[in-house]
């Protein structure tokens, strides 16, 4: 079977979207947001589609797309729309498989459901992508233990910013999770420059196994 990842972070705004570009390129595979809050700075669909040099057939439409940069839930109700988990099949696809989250694991995407919930009911394998910066630590091992929870396969965690090895070592070695890599800051970001630094700290070989 062709390789299908989740991707969740441990916050937002930590570099998940950039990491999920790098991973489609590098895989070849289709990219999916199934649900999209905030449209009026473009959407991640557009920011994979352009850093990572992704053909616009791979690239899925959002199941849901919704106009306020808030969380799911929120930015559902002030539409009148609530979403739920028959709204959410993964799309069926030939080859591999990108599938970002909203946020973090614990982000709601109605008031009884969160992103964490919908990935146990898929049963993919998640990525975590960290932030190398202050408090990581504790987020990562909080989103770890979140997923463990509910009894959702962790294929390991890619980490993004400033290295910092310390910190990476403790969560692996705490949350007995696999170090799948790191994505270092890059001051120009385009398919080649993203391509060159996947390519130097992640074996893609983590991504087909």
């Amino acid at each position: 079977m062709s390789a299908r990842f989740v991707i969740t972070g441990t916050d937002t705004d930590i570099g998940k979207t950039v990491f999920a570009a790098a991973l489609t390129a590098a895989l070849g595979a289709c990219y999916w947001k199934p649900v999209q809050a905030g449209l009026a700075d473009g959407t991640d669909s557009e920011t994979v589609a352009h850093i990572g040099g992704i053909d616009p057939d791979k690239i899925l439409p959002e199941r849901h797309r919704l106009r306020s940069p808030a969380s799911p839930h929120f930015a559902a109700a002030q539409e009148g729309i609530n979403i739920g988990l028959d709204d959410l099949t993964i799309p069926p696809v030939d080859g591999p498989l990108v599938i970002e989250g909203a946020g973090g694991a614990l982000v709601p995407i109605n008031p009884e459901l969160l992103f964490a919930d919908l990935f146990a009911h898929w049963g993919l394998p998640v990525i975590i992508v960290a932030s190398t910066r202050l408090g990581t630590i504790n987020h990562s091992l909080l989103t770890i233990e979140a997923l463990r929870n509910r009894d959702i396969a962790i294929h390991g965690i890619a980490f993004v910013g400033a290295e910092q090895a310390d910190s990476e070592n403790i969560i692996c070695r705490i949350g007995k999770v696999r170090r799948l890599g790191w994505l270092p800051m890059l001051d120009r970001l385009s398919p080649e420059t993203l391509d060159a630094a996947f390519d130097a700290h992640f074996d893609i070989a983590d991504f087909r196994s």
